[in-house]
């Protein structure tokens, strides 16, 4: 059994997140610059087994594609061309930011914290990871 990954994927930065190689628990790895993303995943790749990869979709409240979804599209589509074996899902990444803060405000992270972006988009790839293996063990049962 391989590790999931989970990408927030964003125009200057990209959260990222991983489970433990038993699929268990959710942790943030980090964030990686947006250009540097496809030499972090090969490098990644080379290391470790990876048997899914999860990535944030950005969708507005009418469940339409929002605004941000030009910059996911294209990192997509780049993606399955540079991996095109690797299993790659779409998870609904809607409310993941205000989550991520709450969370972070729950912790009882200083604002300072809760203000740094990097922080969040690592946080914010966790919850991705999280909602997709919660989905994945509801369709168990």
């Amino acid at each position: 059994m391989g590790r999931i990954l989970a990408i927030d994927y964003g125009r200057k930065r990209v959260g990222v997140a991983v489970t433990d190689p038993l699929q268990i628990i959710a942790s943030k790895l980090g964030t990686v610059r947006a250009h540097d993303i496809f030499d972090f995943l090969m490098e990644y790749f080379n290391k470790e087994t990876v048997e899914c990869v999860v990535v944030g979709y950005p969708r507005t409240l009418n469940n339409e594609a929002s605004e941000s979804i030009r910059y996911v599209n294209p990192f997509l589509k780049q993606f399955r061309k540079k991996f095109p074996d690797m299993q790659l899902e779409l998870v609904d990444e809607r409310f993941t930011s205000s989550i991520a803060h709450q969370t972070m405000r729950d912790a009882g992270l200083k604002k300072k914290d809760r203000q740094n972006k990097e922080l969040v988009d690592a946080v914010s790839a966790t919850i991705i990871l999280q909602t997709y293996m919660e989905q994945k063990r509801n369709l168990k049962f």
